[in-house]
C-alpha cells in the first residue's frame, strides 16, 4: 500500500499520477480538511472534494477545483437574494456538499466520505485527517481570517503574520490514518504548501509522530521550484514559519521524518543544502501540466524512495 498525505490543488494532481502508475486499490490518500468550512448551512470539504472529482475524473481542468463543466444558476440566485456569494459553489458540486451534510447527521466524515467516493465509482481509499474539528486560521494585517476567507474571498493578496490550527489540540486521527502510515510501503508527501496543506495534517495528534516511527521510508515533492511557489501563496506562507522559500525549507518542514526529498530539476544547484540535513534528494520534473507529466512525477518518486525501502530506513 502506498500512503499519501495531501491537500490542494498540486496534490490532486499528484495523486492523480500516482493511479496511472499503481492500481488505485492499493492507494490510500490522506487528506487535509483544515480548509473545511460551513457554506449556506453546509458543510463543505473542499480537498476532500478535490480528491474525490480528481480520482473520479470529473474535476475541472480549466479551474483545478469543482467539477468539470459545472454551471452556476444557484450561485447567482443566491447572489440575487443577497446570500454570500464570493465560496463559488457549483450546481454540480453543490450536490456533493447537500449529501454530506445529510450523511453527516449519523455518520461521520470518513464514513460520510467512503459512500460519497464509491458512488463516485473511486477505487482508491480516502481518509479526512480526522473527524473532528480543525481550523486553518491565518493572522493578517486585516485580522485573522479562515483559510478560505484569505484564499478565495481576499484572493491571498493581504500581509500574512501568522498561521495556526484552532482546535488541533484536542482532536484524534480519523480511524485507519495511524495504520495507513505505519502499514504502508512508502508514505509519499504531494506537492501541496506545507504550511496550510500539509501542516494541518501534521498538526493532528499522533500523526507526526506516526511519520517518524513508521518503517515505510518517507517522500515529499516540493511544490517551490526556482525559489517561488509553483502556485498559490506557499512561498509567502512558509515565511512565516521562517522557513526558506527553498527545496531546503520544504525538506526543513517535514526535517524529523523525511527520508527523500523530489525536486524539480532545475534546483539540482541547491541539493546540498538539503543533503546537509541528512535528507537525499532526487530530480525530477515537477510540473504536472499533463496527465502523462502527472504519471511521470508519481513514477519518479516511486522510483527514488524504493531504494530507501530495499535499504532500510535509518531517520
Amino acid at each position: 500500500m502506498i500512503t499519501v498525505l495531501t491537500g490542494g490543488t498540486g496534490g490532486a494532481k499528484f495523486v492523480q499520477g500516482l493511479v496511472r502508475v499503481r492500481p488505485p486499490e492499493e492507494v490510500t490518500v490522506i487528506v487535509n480538511t483544515g480548509d473545511d468550512l460551513a457554506c449556506w448551512g453546509l458543510h463543505v470539504s473542499p480537498d476532500l472534494d478535490s480528491i474525490t472529482y480528481a480520482l473520479a475524473g470529473v474535476l475541472s481542468r480549466e479551474r483545478g477545483w469543482g467539477v468539470d463543466g459545472d454551471t452556476f444558476s444557484c450561485l447567482e440566485r443566491m447572489r440575487q437574494l443577497g446570500a454570500p456569494a464570493w465560496f463559488q459553489l457549483g450546481d454540480r458540486d453543490l450536490a456533493t456538499h447537500l449529501r454530506r451534510t445529510a450523511l453527516l447527521h449519523s455518520r461521520t466524515l470518513t464514513e460520510a466520505t467512503a459512500e460519497i467516493a464509491a458512488t463516485m465509482g473511486v477505487k482508491a481509499r480516502i481518509l479526512p485527517m480526522s473527524n473532528d474539528r480543525v481550523e486553518t486560521r491565518v493572522l493578517t494585517t486585516q485580522g485573522e481570517m479562515s483559510f478560505q476567507e484569505y484564499f478565495v474571498r481576499e484572493r491571498y493578496r493581504v500581509p500574512v503574520k501568522g498561521v495556526r490550527f484552532a482546535g488541533a489540540e484536542r482532536v484524534q486521527p480519523a480511524p485507519g490514518v495511524i495504520e495507513a502510515i505505519r502499514d504502508a510501503e512508502a508514505v509519499l508527501i504531494a506537492p501541496s504548501n506545507p504550511v496550510t496543506s500539509i501542516g494541518p495534517i501534521l498538526s493532528v495528534p499522533g500523526i507526526r509522530q506516526a511519520l517518524r516511527e513508521t518503517r515505510a521510508p518517507v517522500a515529499a515533492v516540493s511544490p517551490i521550484v526556482g525559489g517561488a511557489a509553483v502556485s498559490g501563496p506557499a512561498g509567502e506562507l512558509m515565511k512565516t514559519q521562517g522557513l526558506p522559500v527553498s527545496i531546503a525549507g520544504v525538506a526543513q518542514a517535514y526535517q524529523d521524518f523525511l527520508d527523500v526529498l523530489i525536486a524539480d530539476q532545475r534546483d539540482r544547484t541547491y541539493a546540498g543544502e538539503v543533503e546537509n540535513s541528512g535528507v537525499q534528494v532526487a530530480f525530477a520534473n515537477t510540473i504536472m501540466d499533463s496527465d502523462p507529466a502527472k504519471a511521470e512525477l508519481a513514477g519518479a518518486a516511486l522510483a527514488a524512495v524504493m531504494p530507501a525501502r530495499a535499504a532500510g530506513r535509518t531517520r
